[in-house]
């Protein structure tokens, strides 16, 4: 009897396949991709919007700007230019954050829902390695596409601008001396995988905890704690650290006031601020606390069925 009839996708039979822990993860992000496109799709769709808005206002506002340049200040002429640049990152930055706090509501209550759960139990992976794979959308997968289109929006929006001045007739000169596209890309990718990504772990983790418990409203359940704490705190206290430190961890970080396209000095702010967040105490601290929160995840994933 040929091999053929004696496995089945090269597995023998009666056997339980197996697959490399690196390869099973991988395999998981993946499915990730395929099931969630809003985590691709809507970051392309920002950057598309801000490119086209670009070029619609482009002939009339950027020239004129341009023109309007003898009479205006260094510092003037520099936020004239670099404002659509920066507008572009923040919205970017934006949006992949919505995305982050959504997928992650979603991710875990989403399989139970469409009982796409049994299928994906029955295979080879534990869980885990699906609530990591998970993890690695809002901690990597997110940020490094916000970077990414970043670049590329950036890149668009400057052949866009030199080709409206010279067709108007208008030096692009000013453009290369106030545009600093690596100090953009560096404060781009430091928020987006340190900040966005490192610091709101444990809540991204905890989102994802939620949402393998909840039978439905997630994003309820997962605010409402918080918001409890809170509030209890005011009534029974009168004091307010609980939400003191809300704030810290949501934009307390240091070199968070810094963002794409201001004006302060790559080099010494990055080692600076980077510095101070990956040594810093909160962040460890926050690190561990996502760690429980994702073991939880997986004991709660194990057990929970199909809503």
């Amino acid at each position: 009897m040929s091999s053929a009839s004696t496995t089945i996708n090269d597995f023998p039979q009666g056997s339980t396949p197996t697959l490399h822990p690196t390869q099973a993860f991988l395999w998981s992000v993946r499915r990730e991709l395929w099931e969630f496109r809003s985590i691709y799709v809507a970051p392309v769709i920002v950057a598309g919007l801000c490119v086209i808005g670009f070029l619609i206002g482009a002939p009339s506002h950027v020239v004129r700007k341009m023109r309007a340049a003898e009479t205006l200040g260094a510092a003037e002429i520099h936020d004239a230019i670099v404002g659509p640049y920066n507008f572009a990152a923040m919205f970017l930055m934006g949006v992949c954050f919505l995305v982050s706090i959504f997928y992650c509501i979603e991710a875990m209550q989403g399989e139970r829902r469409d009982r796409s759960i049994l299928f994906w139990k029955s295979l080879p992976l534990s869980d885990l390695t699906v609530v990591l794979s998970k993890m690695s959308v809002p901690l990597v997968i997110l940020p490094v596409i916000a970077v990414v289109l970043t670049i590329v929006t950036h890149i668009a929006l400057l052949v866009l601008n030199v080709i409206v001045l010279e067709v108007s007739g208008v030096s692009s000169a000013p453009l290369w001396t106030n545009l600093s596209f690596t100090q953009m890309w560096a404060m781009m990718a430091y928020h987006m995988l340190v900040l966005h990504g490192l610091w709101f772990a444990p809540f991204y983790a905890w989102m994802l905890l939620v949402s393998a418990w909840a039978r439905r409203l997630a994003l309820l359940w997962a605010v409402l704690p918080f918001f409890a704490i809170g509030v209890l705190e005011k009534i029974t206290l009168s004091t307010a650290h609980f939400g003191h430190w809300m704030m810290y961890r949501f934009g307390g970080a240091p070199g968070s006031g810094a963002y794409p396209g201001s004006g302060s000095e790559v080099h010494e702010w990055m080692h600076l601020s980077v510095g101070q967040v990956l040594f810093s105490t909160s962040l460890w601290t926050g690190l561990i606390v996502a760690a429980v929160f994702l073991w939880l995840a997986a004991r709660v994933r194990r057990s929970r069925g199909p809503i």
